[in-house]
């Protein structure tokens, strides 16, 4: 038990001396929250706010900050300005989110016109939390230019937005389907011209903090990006009479899309629009119906929905005009790139990038299908693919779920994920481990350097790994929470699992301890941590596997190289997980990415690339789908019913660029970074790895000759690693000398600038 009490003393002794972690509220109100006075319907209401008003001069700055419960659509003189703003409740259990955005430009001299098209879920869901009341809040200002929501705005439920008949999207969704009668209403009402005086007045519920929105944080993610309407790859010659089949109209991979339509038709006929992937996961998503009107009409169905195809059962002589889609999605750039002499690698590759950016929107997504839910261990590898494939813009999406987590943290210290969640509440012990651990919050750090985000969630995180307990050997206690679960899949050691995810959140807390100069607890946890391993090995290590007296099950792969990447393993016991690790096959395409760290960390990536390609090829050859699975199949061959878009599954990504190219950093915002590669028997490999420094950019040929090209960006040096079968290196065509040598490389530092090195395996003729 001296273990435990060791960290209790750690946690308690810190006291208050970090900040309480508080969300960012930092802004006043003269808005109050406002609502049509009578609406119908509790759930799925759509409704309408417009306020006409004069602008005698145009200054050079206009913000606004908006809110609503739950989505809105903004325009302003007839114009778009923002498609789905707002994000999901759930800043923490009781409060909101609110976007700030610069509207100057929408602005004129004069008669000025805003119109929002607002969307209350009313519902709870994995990734949202109900308030109970729909509601919109808008404030504007800038120079002389000051408007706010108040009792003078108009506010009506819209008619023509209502509920489809079953099935309802599952349980987990807060969002429902969507049915717009055009016979009832059209969106008119955002066009300057539009007659408002009939409408009511709007019905004012409060200021600013106020139940039940609480308070207001200030949107952390950027707008989504608007790809704009764009045709279906399988595009057709139009105007077409319906002959009342359904057009499977193609999109030219799995994407977020809200789906367009244009007909000429009598009134009352019933359009169905769902994606190919409604069922996905099993059960049913999203999808929209559209009642025509009589004459031509257009109409865009705002929830989005996602797969490779939309179809659209029209009914038969319905005229179609046009049948079109707009993709949006989180709002970030595909910076890094991988490309190898070994196609199948690419191919891996590009449909991880693909299925991690189909899993960004609201928050980072386990699927965006059948639940959108911000599962921490989907989270962990999300965020680690992103870091090598996307902008830095991407960073800010880890964050958000970071803060998240811990503001929802509870008075007994738990925490649970998804959050924000209004109807799941279980903690899942192993997911929790791994969100505070070395891939989860550190590897976050890591990566940006944002020390700040540290300091707010350690003391929780603390509060946190103080509620596990050790056995009487030493070796952690499984917390049941309220689902043990490992893993999908069979033969799971749960010991080993509990205990090598402890010991990853022991490390990346004592690494948080030393970062805030709490030496203390960062000194305890060292002596700590030295004896939990001493531990674990002398109960789990058989001698030739880490097995758990009371396991019966086939030896466990995920076991064996989480004992690896968290360190419990030493070097004398990789050639026993060596072979382990070429015969068993166990991980689910979660754990498996721990699987092949491990062999590349353990030396061996020949293995780890053979052992890639047969495990995810399936996955990777599959001739039309693009996006990478929940399960090794699909449906009835995947988990849980399967999924075609997890992210989880994507984890070669970041071992490709981390270890195959070998770009990783060395300290936290990539001041250092080393350039390692473990090519195994690739013969070619080209790079870019997107970091907050800048770019860096690999070409390496692996041959006969060693040639290695990069960019080291400006304010950053790097530890260049050269095989030692290489001899008489030249860096940019002249001869060096390593700084020092290690067992199979020699290694030289190097200062921000392009350079070109080359290695030979016999010794060159002197260069003139």
């Amino acid at each position: 038990m001296l273990t435990f009490m060791l960290l209790w003393l750690c946690v308690n002794q810190q006291g208050n001396r970090q900040k309480k972690l508080a969300p960012n509220t930092s802004t006043s109100w003269n808005a109050k929250w406002i609502a049509p006075a009578v609406l119908k319907d509790t759930a799925n209401v759509w409704s309408c706010y417009r306020k006409e008003f004069q602008i005698s001069t145009v200054v050079d700055t206009v913000m606004a900050k908006i809110s609503a419960d739950s989505k809105y659509w903004l325009w302003i003189n007839g114009e778009m300005v923002v498609f789905e703003g707002g994000l999901k409740r759930g800043s923490t259990p009781n409060d909101s989110y609110f976007d700030k955005i610069d509207i100057t430009r929408h602005l004129k001299k004069g008669k000025n016109v805003i119109a929002v098209l607002a969307w209350y879920f009313g519902k709870d869901g994995f990734s949202h939390k109900n308030s109970g009341q729909p509601a919109f809040l808008m404030q504007m200002d800038g120079g002389n230019i000051h408007l706010v929501t108040d009792g003078l705005w108009k506010a009506w439920q819209h008619p023509a937005f209502g509920n489809t008949h079953k099935p309802f999207p599952n349980y987990r969704l807060p969002e429902s389907n969507i049915r717009f009668d055009a016979r009832k209403g059209s969106l008119d009402f955002i066009h300057p011209e539009f007659f408002v005086d009939t409408m009511a007045n709007a019905m004012v519920l409060g200021k600013p903090p106020a139940s039940p929105w609480g308070k207001l944080i200030e949107r952390p993610i950027p707008q989504w990006k608007d790809y704009g309407l764009k045709s279906y790859e399988n595009d057709m010659e139009f105007p077409l009479v319906s002959a009342g089949d359904t057009l499977k109209m193609q999109l030219p991979y799995n994407a977020q899309i809200t789906p367009y339509l244009e007909v000429e038709s009598e009134a009352g006929k019933s359009v169905d629009i769902r994606a190919d992937n409604y069922l996905g996961g099993g059960v049913p998503n999203v999808r929209a119906e559209y009642i025509t009107k009589s004459g031509s009409q257009s109409y865009e169905s705002f929830g989005w929905m996602n797969g490779h195809a939309v179809h659209y059962a029209i009914p038969k002589g319905v005229k179609i005009l046009s049948l079109k889609y707009r993709e949006t999605g989180y709002n970030t750039e595909f910076t890094g790139s991988f490309q190898c002499d070994d196609d199948f690698y690419n191919q891996l590759w590009q449909k991880s990038l693909r299925t991690l950016y189909l899993t960004m929107r609201d928050t980072y997504m386990d699927c965006p299908d059948r639940e959108r839910a911000q599962w921490w261990g989907d989270v962990v590898l999300e965020s680690g693919e992103a870091f090598y494939a996307l902008s830095p813009s991407s960073h800010l999406l880890a964050k958000k779920g970071i803060h998240e987590l811990m503001h929802w943290q509870r008075n007994d210290s738990t925490i649970y994920s998804p959050v924000p969640s209004g109807n799941w509440h279980n903690e899942l012990p192993t997911q929790m481990l791994s969100s505070i651990g070395t891939y989860g919050f550190w590897n976050y750090y890591w990566h940006t350097g944002d020390t700040a985000t540290i300091a707010k969630v350690y003391d929780k995180v603390g509060k946190y790994l103080a509620l596990w307990k050790l056995e009487e050997d030493g070796t952690v206690q499984i917390r049941k929470g309220g689902w043990t679960w490992g893993d999908w899949g069979e033969n799971k050691d749960m010991p080993l699992l509990f205990n090598t995810q402890y010991y990853i959140a022991l490390d990346s807390y004592k690494r948080m301890a030393g970062l805030l100069g709490d030496t203390a607890t960062a000194d305890s946890l060292n002596t700590m941590m030295a004896q939990f391993k001493k531990d674990f090995n002398s109960i789990y290590w058989n001698g030739t596997a880490y097995r758990s007296k009371a396991y019966a099950g086939e030896t466990d792969d995920r076991s064996q190289g989480l004992a690896v990447v968290s360190g419990l393993a030493d070097p004398d016991k990789y050639t026993a997980i060596l072979k382990i690790l070429e015969e068993e096959r166990h991980a689910s395409p979660y754990m498996e990415k721990y699987v092949l760290e491990a062999l590349f960390r353990m030396g061996y990536p020949e293995v780890a690339l053979k052992r890639m390609k047969q495990r995810f090829s399936k996955m990777v050859n599959h001739p039309t789908i693009t996006t990478m699975w929940e399960g090794w199949g699909i449906g009835d061959e995947g988990y849980g019913g399967g999924t075609i878009n997890h992210a989880w599954s994507g984890g070669g990504l970041t071992l490709l660029s981390q270890y195959a190219a070998g770009i990783s950093p060395t300290s936290a915002g990539w001041e250092t970074f080393q350039i390692k590669p473990q090519p195994g028997f690739l013969k070619y490999i080209s790079a870019v790895v997107p970091t907050v420094k800048g770019d860096i950019k690999l070409e390496l040929k692996n041959g006969e000759d060693y040639q290695l090209n990069f960019e080291v960006p400006k304010g950053t040096r790097a530890l260049v690693y050269v095989p030692t079968t290489y001899e008489n290196i030249a860096i940019n065509d002249e001869y060096s000398s390593p700084k020092k040598e290690e067992k199979g490389f020699k290694i030289f530092e190097l200062a921000s600038g392009n350079y070109a090195i080359l290695g030979k395996t016999k010794t060159p003729e002197k260069r003139k």
